[in-house]
């Protein structure tokens, strides 16, 4: 590491600790030359998640969007915001896992459908009604006859 005080290439460590919940380690070092100390930190380096949407454009994916949309599905629902936090983070954590760039929208809402299933039924018809897109009350009617039937498996 070089010594921004002498531009020396060598240096010790002299401490280290993690730091941000376990994120990024803050080492400090000390230049062999000068004997100066200064702090360096080591942070993952993560390449970016891009969302393809259905009409093609690209946009970074968003946590919060995650969030906002099962949050809505779940209005006046008993699910609390632990546990729709927990799942997006297991949404978000999947998809990384994939080592995919670049992710479909009908992936993240099919992983989120899935998620919601298991936790509210009447949270996931809401979430699916405006994924799918439901045209008509008979769409919505396959979509609960559906549900009913693997609830009675």
């Amino acid at each position: 590491m070089k010594c921004p005080f002498c531009g020396f290439l060598e240096s010790k460590v002299v401490d280290s600790r993690p730091t941000d919940e376990g994120e990024s380690i803050r080492r400090r070092r000390e230049c062999l030359q000068c004997q100066k100390r200064f702090t360096t930190y080591e942070n993952i380096e993560s390449l970016p998640l891009m969302v393809v949407k259905k009409d093609g454009s690209r946009q970074s994916f968003s946590r919060q969007k995650l969030l906002g949309s099962m949050l809505r599905a779940c209005d006046k629902r008993a699910v609390s915001l632990v546990q729709l936090e927990s799942m997006a983070s297991e949404i978000e954590q999947k998809l990384l896992n994939a080592l995919e760039r670049e992710v479909p929208t009908v992936k993240i809402g099919d992983l989120v459908m899935e998620s919601l299933k298991a936790v509210d039924e009447v949270a996931y018809v809401r979430f699916a009604s405006v994924y799918r897109q439901f045209a008509d009350v008979n769409t919505f009617l396959t979509e609960v006859t559906k549900l009913l039937g693997e609830k009675d498996k």
